[in-house]
């Protein structure tokens, strides 16, 4: 996906990596049995071993190395049978220890790749550094008092996987559909919940820029937690736009944090950007290697679920599906579910357009997901039962669909509340065609005179005579026996 930045002095490529901070999906913390749910009041979930008191000794939390063992599986990802903990110093007021427990030389996890599905039908492969394992800080809470900050502690020790990308992203659209991406693989997994607006995933963005066609990687910045795919182009347009001013005014860029203001849509900076031996990392005397077994490993492995590439690859073989279909219908996991409870029994092709075109716009217009769609898949399904045995038209079906999402009610009640049964018997359409025809020569003689167009002015004349209600296919045979005579 082309996006260059045009100067004074040429056009610029920009360079993108971001690293992305998720939460694991568990109920205790990475090293404590502390709770991790959201919104819980300050300081209620917090154990001796988040607030770091002398002589607290940090346990491996095993569900949440088997939940990163399982995202670097789905990541199609290394898998390092040995790993270490370390620690990074350095200080914050939220940050009780003093270091944060993270992994640096040995991660869990080695390199893998993200698909990402074009908008022109290709696919483009973004790598995928490491993925290694780390707690959370605390919270500084500036806004509860004029003069003093309080510290939260209730997400230190909040066990997080930090998924790196490589620097192969090329446009905030690219980095916007690679977030998507990532985020709905996690979800898959059921590694974690994705949701940005809790906190629970956020992304520091690196940017760099360097001009269009060359080879090299230049200085680069990084803006640290940023909480929406939004914010996260944002931040890449604002930055590299920035760069590039600065090099064409011959001003240095600096490797540096940045921070995003939203209310702005601009980066500031925030400190000069450290270096791993700034932060004297060395392996946590407290805590022993992780090591895994290989059948440890293999029975991770046969946990997962079928994940968004294959099921999509799956929608095309055997549904039919275009790769662009299938590609929006495994977006996230509920989608997929419910298409794949919608297609059964019915044309794949007919379910898809009614799932992505009449649902989506509804769900999109009312603001709801599909988790909370007041249209089941069950009920959806059948509404196309009526369609297929021909008890409604198509354009009823549409009405019918509209009124199933504003009250909750049935298919089948609704077409027999307001008898909408499409008419099937030949006579009364014969006679809604003998009327139609008689009442419009002009129209006929034109239709006679070669003009075979004005057919659909025909049966969309029948169709309204009957409220909709006549069978297209019927009242299409019966006008062209009429018209041919």
């Amino acid at each position: 996906m082309s996006y260059l930045i045009e100067g004074e002095s040429g056009d610029w490529d920009v360079v993108i990596g971001l690293e992305v901070h998720a939460q694991i999906t568990s109920q205790a913390k990475l090293f404590s049995g502390s709770a991790t749910a959201f919104g819980a009041g300050p300081n209620t979930q917090v154990s001796l071993v988040d607030a770091a008191m002398p002589g607290m000794l940090p346990v491996i939390n095993e569900y949440c190395v088997e939940q990163a063992v399982k995202t670097g599986l789905g990541l199609k990802a290394q898998i390092n049978r040995h790993s270490v903990f370390e620690r990074k110093n350095y200080f914050y007021a939220d940050l009780p220890q003093g270091y944060q427990i993270s992994q640096f030389a040995e991660p869990i996890v080695g390199e893998g790749i993200v698909v990402l599905d074009m908008p022109d039908g290709t696919t483009r492969e973004i790598g995928i550094e490491r993925l290694h394992m780390e707690q959370d800080a605390g919270k500084s809470m500036h806004d509860q008092d004029p003069k003093r900050s309080f510290i939260d502690l209730n997400r230190s020790g909040v066990a997080l996987m930090e998924i790196v990308s490589k620097p192969d992203l090329r446009s905030p659209e690219e980095a916007g559909m690679y977030v998507r991406k990532l985020r709905s693989i996690l979800r898959y997994l059921g590694t974690c919940d994705g949701n940005m607006e809790e906190g629970s995933m956020r992304a520091d963005v690196n940017v760099s820029v360097r001009p269009a066609g060359s080879g090299e990687l230049r200085t680069r910045t990084e803006t640290k937690n940023v909480n929406s795919v939004r914010f996260i182009m944002q931040v890449i347009e604002h930055e590299s736009a920035r760069q590039v001013q600065a090099y064409e005014s011959d001003e240095e860029i600096v490797q540096e944090t940045r921070l995003f203001d939203a209310a702005r849509g601009e980066t500031r900076s925030m400190r000069s950007k450290e270096f791993a031996h700034d932060y004297r990392y060395f392996p946590d005397p407290d805590l022993l290697p992780v090591v895994l077994s290989e059948d440890e490993v293999e029975a991770i492995r046969a946990s997962l679920p079928e994940l968004p590439d294959d099921i999509k690859q799956r929608f095309i073989d055997t549904m039919g599906l275009t790769a662009y279909d299938a590609g929006v219908l495994v977006a996230d996991k509920e989608t997929a579910n419910y298409f794949e409870q919608v297609a059964k029994g019915h044309d794949a092709k007919i379910a898809a357009n009614w799932v992505t075109g009449n649902l989506f716009g509804a769900l999109n217009k009312a603001g709801r997901s599909i988790a909370d769609s007041p249209v089941t898949a069950d009920a959806l399904s059948e509404l196309l039962d009526l369609m297929a045995d021909d008890t409604i038209s198509g354009r009823i079906a549409k009405d019918v669909f509209e009124e199933m999402f504003e009250t909750g009610r049935g298919a089948k009640q609704i077409v027999e509340d307001k008898g909408l049964e499409q008419i099937t018997d030949t006579g009364a359409i014969e006679a809604a065609v003998d009327a139609v025809v008689t009442d419009n020569p002009d129209q006929v003689a034109d239709f006679r005179g070669g003009n075979e167009k004005a057919i659909g002015w025909f049966v969309g004349q029948v169709m309204k005579a009957t409220e909709g209600k006549a069978n297209p296919k019927l009242v299409n045979e019966l006008l062209r026996k009429k018209l041919a005579k």
